[in-house]
């Protein structure tokens, strides 16, 4: 048994042009997350707060979607969600978040200083002024480039994930909303696991781009986007609906707990047999130190590391 840490920036239809500018970044932010979770490991942080520090740091990134990347709603606004659980199920989430920095230290203090699980909208905003957590001005999360996916996606009618390339209008269309053959826009999402065991598991996520204001996502759903407890930790990204529908990560957990099979066996079934094809990803660990990274779209920001000296860092399926 040793540790091990993966993490991810969401998983979508992300071309294989994807354009050096705004793949490079990624993987560079990527690398650097994973050096700070190994460092942590290494210098014994408990996984929880492991994968807290890993998500901030994913957090403060602009090229991911959450925190300071996180994508705009139809209003042109923010409406940030986390989660975080570990191995003992204790989990805390946050929905509808408009100034915290941080959304996963939010969630853990909801999981730490509240009887409760799960606070949203005014509520949430209010516990984090009571806590004293970092706030600011809306406009530091509403980037140049996320200012134009939005506005792609309303040229366009409808909602879409952030990796998507120009999209022809449609004018003949009727929704504001395309149910169908919509991709959830990257997540990030951490999970490690000790050299004792001690699971953790944190998603952090802005949601869609064009999404209603309100829309909850899977991230702050525990059991869909975001779960853990005694045989592994998980953390999912795709289209939320989808997710949610499919308990991912529950679902790789339970077949771990009740049928015995292994962490890859897991993973792998949920992605490619429960899950609808093109809708989801996942990066998972378990408590005997294994990790795997499993996805069903075009491709998956991705890295991890195991203490036997294995370490990968990808974005589209391994040759």
């Amino acid at each position: 048994m040793g540790w091990a840490i993966a993490l991810h920036g969401g998983a979508g239809d992300i071309p294989m042009t994807l354009p050096p500018e705004r793949r490079e970044p990624r993987e560079a932010a990527l690398r650097h997350c994973l050096e700070i979770g190994v460092a942590a490991l290494k210098a014994k942080k408990s996984p929880l707060d492991v994968v807290e520090l890993v998500v901030r740091e994913l957090e403060d990134c602009r090229h991911f979607n959450a925190g300071k990347g996180s994508v705009l709603t139809t209003d042109g606004t923010v409406e940030m969600e986390a989660c975080i659980m570990d191995g003992t199920k204790k989990c805390g989430a946050v929905s509808g978040l408009t100034s915290v920095v941080n959304p996963i230290s939010l969630a853990r203090l909801v999981m730490e200083k509240t009887p409760h699980i799960y606070l949203a909208f005014d509520g949430a905003e209010a516990f984090a002024r009571e806590q004293g957590v970092e706030t600011v001005h809306q406009n530091y999360f509403i980037t140049i480039e996320n200012k134009e996916r939005l506005k792609q996606a309303k040229e366009a009618n409808r909602v879409q994930i952030d990796f998507t390339q120009s999209i022809p209008k449609e004018p003949e269309a009727k929704e504001s909303i395309v149910p169908d053959g919509v991709s959830q826009v990257g997540t990030v999402g951490c999970v490690a696991v000790d050299n004792h065991g001690n699971l953790a598991a944190a998603t952090s996520t802005g949601g869609l781009v064009n999404k209603m204001v309100g829309r909850i996502g899977d991230t702050p759903v525990v059991g869909a986007g975001n779960y853990a407890n005694s045989f592994c930790a998980v953390s999912a990204t795709g289209k939320g609906e989808e997710i949610i529908r499919a308990t991912v990560a529950r679902d790789v957990a339970a077949l771990m707990e009740y049928k015995g099979v292994s962490l890859e066996e897991a993973a792998r079934y949920v992605v490619e047999e429960s899950a609808p094809k093109g809708t989801a990803g996942l990066v998972a660990v378990s408590a005997k130190g294994e990790v795997t990274m499993q996805f069903n779209t075009t491709g998956m920001f991705r890295a991890c590391a195991t203490e036997d000296g294995y370490s990968e860092i990808g974005i589209w399926p391994s040759v």
